[in-house]
C-alpha cells in the first residue's frame, strides 16, 4: 500500500486529504507542522509527502528540501495558497513534484496530481532496481569475444564511458549487440547511478514520438488528461538510449538537434525551457549519410551525432568470437532453462565457424538458446543443427570444398561435406551413401576440425 504524508496546519485540508486518498487505498499520515512532519517522515518513510508553504514553524521550502535531502526517492507536492506563483518556483527548483492551490477547488486534480506523483516513485523504485541488477550484467567484462577487434571495442567502450562525450553514435548490422555497447557506455560511466532510459525509434508512431521523449503538458492534445514527463526528462543525470535512430521522423529530427546543442526542450504544448543533464546514444543499422543524401534525414543532426561515431563489426568477421560467445551462450541458457548441456561436439562447433551468420550475435544466442531447449542429452550433436548449418558456405571450411583438393585427405573431406550438404545434414544419410558407419563418419569429421 502506498503512504502519503501531509504536512498543513488547517485540520480540515489534512482530513479532506485524507478522505479523498483514502478512497484510492492510499495510507495518510497527518502532520500540524514541519517539525512534527519531519520526525514522522523518519518514522513511516512515506512514498509521497504533501507540504503547505506556510507552516507555523518552519518554512515549507525548508522543510521541502530537508525531505529532500535525507529521503531522496520521495517525492514532494508542494500546497499553496492562491496566487503565490513565485513560491511555487522555487519549490519546483529545488525538487518538488507538483503544486496544488488550496482552497482545493477541484478534489479530482487533487486525487490525479498524487496518483500521477506515486506512479512516479514506484516507477523510478523499478528502474532503480533493474539498474542494480543490470550494472553487473552490462560492464564491458560481459562483452565476450576473443578477437583483436572486440579487445579494442572493450577498451574504447571504457575510455568513452568515462570521458565527458555527451553524444556518440552506435553503428553495426542488426544483432551485434549495439544496446549491449550502450549498456556498457552507461554502467561503465560515472552516470551508472542515474538512469538508463531507452526507446526503440522504430516502434513509436510519428504523433507519438514528441510526447514520449519530450513529454507534454495537460490538455496538450486530446487524450493530455495530465502532465506527463518524457524519457529525455526522465533520463536526467543520465543516459537516453536512441535505438534505430535513423527510423525518427524527419519533422521532429530538429527538435531533437535543438535538445542535443543546447540540452534544454519544451515538454508539447509547453512554454517553459527544461535544462537537463543526459548522455545521449543513438545507434542504428542503416546508413545515415545514405539517408542524408535520399534527403530522409537531416544533415546537421547527422553531423550531431556523428561526433564520436562507434563501429560493431559483423560476427562474419570476427570468427574467433564465435564459439567463445556460443559456450557462453550454453552457460547462460543452461541456468535459465535449468538443463545440464555440457557441450558442443566438435563437429557442431565446427560448422558454427563454417556459417556466415546473418543475424549476427543475435542469431548465435537464440540458436543456443533453442538447441539447449530442445536437447537431451549433454552434448549437442552436429546433427540437432537446422538445415542452413549443413550447407554453410561462407567459412574456412567451404573454401576447402570450394577449391581442387591435392591430396588423399583433402579429397575424401571435401567429398564428405559436399554429401552432408546435399543430405541436408543427416549424418545417416549421408553415411549410406558412403559406405560406412554413422561412428565412422563422426570421428572423419572430427579428424577433419582438427
Amino acid at each position: 500500500m502506498n503512504s502519503v504524508l501531509v504536512i498543513d496546519d488547517e485540520r480540515n485540508i489534512r482530513s479532506l486529504v485524507a478522505r479523498v486518498l483514502g478512497q484510492e487505498n492510499v495510507e495518510v499520515h497527518t502532520a500540524g507542522t514541519g517539525k512534527e512532519g519531519l520526525e514522522l517522515a523518519e518514522q513511516v518513510g512515506p512514498d509521497l509527502v504533501l507540504v503547505d508553504l506556510r507552516l507555523p514553524d518552519l518554512d515549507g521550502i525548508q522543510v521541502l528540501r530537508e525531505l529532500r535531502a535525507k529521503h531522496p526517492q520521495t517525492a514532494v507536492i508542494m500546497i499553496t495558497a492562491f496566487g503565490h506563483i513565485e513560491s511555487v518556483v522555487i519549490a519546483m527548483k529545488n525538487g518538488a513534484t507538483d503544486y496544488l492551490e488550496k482552497p482545493f477547488q477541484h478534489l479530482e486534480k487533487l486525487r490525479i496530481s498524487v496518483m500521477r506523483a506515486l506512479e512516479e516513485v514506484k516507477a523510478r523504485r523499478e528502474i532503480n532496481r533493474l539498474q542494480g541488477l543490470q550494472e553487473g550484467k552490462y560492464r564491458t567484462s560481459q562483452i565476450i569475444g576473443e578477437s583483436t577487434t572486440t579487445r579494442r571495442l572493450r577498451e574504447v567502450i571504457t575510455q568513452l564511458a568515462q570521458s565527458e562525450a555527451h553524444t556518440i553514435l552506435v553503428q553495426g548490422e542488426s544483432g551485434t549487440g549495439k544496446e549491449l555497447v550502450a549498456r556498457g557506455l552507461h554502467f561503465e560511466s560515472a552516470r551508472r547511478n542515474s538512469p538508463f532510459m531507452e526507446v526503440n525509434c522504430a516502434a513509436i508512431t510519428e504523433t507519438l514520438f514528441e510526447s514520449e521523449l519530450f513529454g507534454h503538458e495537460k490538455g496538450a492534445f486530446t487524450d493530455a488528461k495530465s502532465t506527463k514527463k518524457g524519457l529525455m526528462e526522465l533520463a536526467d543525470g543520465g543516459t537516453l538510449f536512441l535505438d534505430e535512430v535513423g527510423e525518427i521522423p524527419v519533422a521532429s529530427q530538429a527538435k531533437l538537434l535543438r535538445c542535443l546543442q543546447e540540452r534544454t526542450f519544451k515538454r508539447v504544448g509547453g512554454t517553459r525551457d527544461l535544462k537537463v543533464d543526459v548522455r545521449v546514444i543513438a545507434a542504428t543499422n542503416r546508413s545515415l549519410e545514405g539517408m542524408v543524401k535520399e534527403g530522409k534525414f537531416r544533415e546537421d543532426l547527422f553531423y550531431r551525432l556523428n561526433v564520436i561515431p562507434l563501429t560493431i563489426p559483423p560476427l562474419r568477421e570476427r570468427k574467433e568470437d564465435i564459439l567463445p560467445l556460443a559456450r557462453h551462450f550454453l552457460t547462460d541458457a543452461n541456468s535459465t532453462f535449468h538443463k545440464a548441456v555440457k557441450r558442443l561436439a566438435t563437429e557442431t562447433e565446427t560448422l558454427l565457424l563454417a556459417y556466415a551468420w546473418p543475424g549476427n550475435v543475435r542469431e548465435l544466442k537464440n540458436l543456443i538458446e533453442r538447441l539447449v531447449i530442445l536437447s537431451t542429452a549433454d552434448t549437442i550433436e552436429a546433427d540437432q543443427l537446422p538445415l542452413p548449418f549443413a550447407g554453410a558456405t561462407d567459412g574456412p571450411l567451404a573454401e576447402e570444398v570450394s577449391r581442387e583438393p591435392r591430396t588423399l585427405e583433402a579429397v575424401e573431406k571435401a567429398y564428405i561435406l559436399k554429401v552432408l550438404r546435399q543430405v541436408n545434414g543427416n549424418k545417416s544419410e549421408a553415411a549410406k551413401i558412403l559406405g560406412i558407419t554413422r561412428q565412422t563418419l563422426r570421428k572423419k569429421l572430427t579428424d577433419a576440425a582438427s
